[in-house]
């Protein structure tokens, strides 16, 4: 039976003058680290943290012994193709509020998988619902140290819970959390929103049971989003129940900041622009351990332009998403940046409550800035391109400007890359 992929690590590069450099090449799948079959990265890392041991590796359809001795600290080296190798777990629940249940047909496919993945949460920061975690998962993680891990608890009332979550199988997933608690891996919690269900007291309830555990470093809360592609939702937070959310929440901050320092549960970005309050100062992110989450992002890039030093600059546009274009053009004149304009686009794609820059489609920009009455350069952050180039409806970077009949480059996301292209009249082509 011939080896695939999901039977180890397929190599895509090594480093030069690296442990591994003489020993493995890329397309080489590496099975084993001292008899140790490898399931991701993690395993790699794990096992490959020896001065000296053995790999089983597969090149050109044959399987080799290759004895690895290396100095200690010295770096292996080697990148894999994928960071999981026996296959990504996917959700087992049907959450009410699921955004790729809500998402348009005819996408790539990759965009409909629901990762619920323990080892891209370690990785990469994704929360999951520890719903489908094992005991022997929980031991791993524990004797592993992978932490911290990112859960989405949502509610901890049962009745919501099963209303919000939708288990396929029995919901286990709050003792799981408590096992993983006690055995040392800290938790960054999310906690998605839905107005009239999880907010007000159900909220209280859920920030009081994990107020108790030590181990939760965090807690952040996002308003549900919605498409026009779904029928469960047809309306999200407005100014008034994002506001009440606020309140809650800055109830919370104060008593969590006066018991341990830190604010502790923050509220997303969007709940301030929803509800016209201003964003927090800096500080009050206590060094932004959501910021991923799309939790403090906006101040940080408000600080980050008020900190570069305003330029002369030709006229340009910047292309943004509907929510974060208010908050854009006031601070961009309060800087001194008055012959930039910011075009917003309306997320055609998706419809519904969604108007966040990085969910912009190809030929939703393309159609705003074709149809826009000012004039270009028009930058556009490269964070609606994932790393193949590729906007979520399959345009290419390297051909949005043909589509959109102008001058239209890329831009780092950050204010710094923004103010050195807007300087510069330069900016990276993707």
């Amino acid at each position: 039976m011939p080896e695939t992929a999901s039977s180890g690590g397929v190599v895509a590069a090594v480093e030069p003058t690296t442990a591994a450099e003489a020993l493995l090449r890329p397309g080489d799948l590496v099975l084993s680290v001292d008899g140790q079959r490898l399931r991701d990265v993690i395993d790699w890392w794990w096992y490959t943290d020896e001065p000296v041991f053995t790999l089983e590796i597969v090149r050109s359809g044959e399987r080799l012994e290759l004895a690895v001795q290396r100095c200690p600290g010295q770096a292996l080296g080697v990148r894999f193709t994928e960071s999981v190798f026996d296959g990504i777990r996917e959700c087992d629940n049907a959450c009410a509020f699921c955004f790729v249940f809500a998402l348009p047909k005819g996408l790539r496919p990759a965009l409909y998988v629901r990762d619920d993945d323990f080892r891209l949460s370690f990785l990469s920061g994704n929360f999951i619902t520890l719903t489908n975690v094992s005991d022997a998962d929980i031991d791993r993680i524990i004797g592993q140290h992978l932490s911290p891990l990112y859960v989405s608890v949502h509610a901890v009332d049962p009745v919501v819970r099963r209303r919000l979550i939708c288990p396929t199988a029995e919901d286990r997933a709050l003792e799981a959390l408590d096992s993983l608690l006690e055995g040392g891996i800290g938790t960054h919690v999310q906690i998605v929103l839905v107005p009239g269900v999880n907010d007000a007291e159900v909220l209280d309830e859920t920030l009081a049971y994990l107020a108790e555990r030590d181990g939760i470093l965090s807690v952040g809360c996002v308003p549900m989003g919605y498409t026009e592609h779904q029928r469960k939702w047809h309306s999200s937070f407005d100014t008034a129940s994002a506001r009440a959310v606020l309140e809650r929440i800055d109830v919370w901050q104060r008593l969590m900041r006066a018991r341990s320092g830190v604010g502790w549960v923050y509220a997303a970005d969007e709940l301030h622009l929803l509800g016209g309050v201003p964003v927090p100062l800096a500080e009050a992110y206590d060094g932004f351990p959501q910021y991923e989450n799309g939790i403090g992002m906006t101040r940080l890039f408000i600080e980050e332009l008020r900190a570069a030093a305003a330029g002369r600059s030709s006229p340009a546009t910047l292309v943004t998403g509907e929510l974060f274009a208010p908050v854009l053009r006031e601070t961009l004149s309060e800087n001194g940046w008055r012959e930039v304009r910011v075009l917003p686009v309306s997320n055609q794609l998706f419809g519904g409550n969604v108007s966040v820059t990085g969910l912009l489609s190809g030929r939703d920009i393309a159609h705003a800035i074709a149809h826009d009455a000012g004039s270009g350069p028009y930058y556009v952050p490269d964070l609606v391109l994932n790393c193949d180039g590729l906007l979520l409806d399959d345009v290419r970077g390297v051909e949005l400007a043909a589509l959109a009949g102008a001058d239209v480059r890329f831009v780092g996301s950050d204010a710094g890359s923004l103010v050195r292209a807007l300087v510069s009249g330069e900016a990276a082509s993707r």
